[in-house]
């Protein structure tokens, strides 16, 4: 099954703005790999700035959670933009599905874990519960899919908690924690996003998980 099959239905890849950023960076000659690689590191910095913020108070904190956010969707644009890379430009290498996949699963691990660990640091007892659960499920649901794959089914993108579903309401999670002192809290925000993320990776693994069933059955 061709590498074209397992990309998921992106709006932004249509852009004007990702089509120029895409060009230019096959022209500087980056390999699509290297930018998948960018993912991490990004998700590695995202997790250390859930866990600073847990040690900080006012100005600083609300910074640190607003930059948490942006890792997050610095990862989206490393994600958007190795596909475009390797395929529209034809930068492709042989190891690039691995590149696809295994450093997706490391920054989900990365960022709703280190998500947890920050939220039980700033007092709510139960925050790495919900960051390790949310992660697995996370990474759950792209086993279903790549499953899929491998009996010969296209890939399942469908919700409500895929990859750019988990990503989005963990940067809104981060923008209201910025601001959650307001009304006393310290850390809820995170911990009942985790919890809202890990219920609904939960239901996604199950819609396609019967979604495949169904499938091979027929």
């Amino acid at each position: 099954m061709s590498e074209t099959t397992n990309r998921r239905p992106l709006k932004s890849r249509d852009t004007g703005w990702a089509r120029t950023v895409a060009t230019a960076l096959a022209r500087a000659r980056f390999s699509p790999d290297a930018i998948s690689a960018g993912s991490m590191l990004f998700a590695v910095a995202g997790a250390a700035l859930f866990i600073a913020q847990s040690q900080a108070d006012g100005p600083a904190r609300a910074v640190e959670l607003v930059l948490a956010g942006a890792c997050v969707q610095l990862r989206l644009l490393c994600n958007l933009l190795d596909g475009m890379v390797a395929l529209e430009h034809g930068r492709g290498s042989p190891a690039g599905p691995i590149w696809n996949e295994l450093p997706d699963r490391i920054a989900d691990v990365l960022f709703l874990a280190g998500a947890g660990y920050g939220a039980m640091l700033s007092g709510v007892g139960w925050g790495d519960d919900a960051g390790w659960a949310a992660a697995a499920l996370a990474v759950l649901t792209a086993y279903v899919r790549e499953l899929g794959r491998a009996l010969g089914q296209s890939a399942d993108f469908r919700g409500p908690m895929a990859k750019p579903h988990r990503m989005a309401l963990l940067t809104a999670a981060c923008l209201v924690a910025a601001i959650e002192p307001l009304w006393g809290w310290r850390g809820q925000t995170l911990a009942i996003a985790l919890a809202v993320i890990a219920a609904g990776a939960a239901l996604t693994a199950a819609r396609r998980t019967l979604g495949l069933a169904a499938r091979l059955k027929g």
